[in-house]
């Protein structure tokens, strides 16, 4: 299948390749909102019990459906419904999937014209560390996701070899963020990225880090030491 999806082009949501990726989506949503009901929840121990059988029934019910176990074994699978590798990281990746229920709602995008990398995000109250801010290893996991993103703009991305956070202002929860990133230089196969987060006017957080181009072989690899099943 030739892989002609771009999900970084512009911020709006890709719509899903299939009815079921649409289907999956909808119970990350759900899934999502039970996460931040939870959080924030001062229900009973009686009604949060009630809550953990429905919960439970449904979690058993998914785990007797057939499982695949990582993006690969997804790619492989059944002729290539699933979607390529690409299809897939904007489903399932953990800090920006849509089907992932672990991601906050998170756009990224490149402006090919400025060289440069965008980002929206909105982080709910499950992502909560210092008092109504962002826990800062996950302000690292944004930036990581973004500028990992982001060295398309070198032409040879590659893997994360150092991320150096700067946390200048607390960062707030429940608030829209936005970053921004681009290339400082490349070296050989190191890819150095720089980027900042901003709420509203307040610059919160500047990142650098080094990504390592590596090779198909290396990739390949790693691809091939998934199993279909635990």
């Amino acid at each position: 299948m030739a892989d002609t999806f771009n999900p970084f082009e512009t911020p709006e949501d890709k719509e899903p390749m299939h009815e079921d990726w649409a289907a999956k989506r909808r119970v990350a949503d759900a899934t999502r909102r039970l996460i931040h009901n939870l959080v924030t929840s001062t229900d009973t121990a009686s009604d949060l019990y009630k809550i953990a059988d429905a919960i439970d029934q449904q979690a058993d019910a998914l785990a007797r459906s057939p499982s695949l176990y990582g993006l690969t074994a997804f790619e492989r699978a059944d002729e290539g419904k699933h979607g390529t590798r690409f299809h897939l990281g904007y489903e399932m990746n953990p800090v920006f999937g849509k089907c992932n229920p672990v991601a906050p709602p998170f756009n990224i995008w490149i402006d090919d014209d400025s060289k440069r990398v965008y980002g929206q995000v909105r982080m709910d109250w499950q992502y909560e560390g210092p008092p109504n801010s962002v826990h800062g290893g996950f302000v690292a996991a944004l930036f990581d996701q973004f500028l990992g993103i982001g060295q398309k703009l070198t032409g040879q991305p590659g893997f994360t070899g150092t991320l150096s956070v700067r946390y200048i202002k607390p960062t707030p929860i429940d608030t829209d963020l936005r970053l921004e990133g681009w290339v400082d230089r490349i070296e050989g196969r190191k890819n150095y990225m720089v980027s900042e987060m901003w709420a509203g006017d307040t610059l919160t957080a500047r990142c650098e880090g080094i990504f390592i181009s590596v090779s198909a072989e290396v990739v390949g690899d790693l691809q091939n030491r998934y199993s279909s099943k635990k």
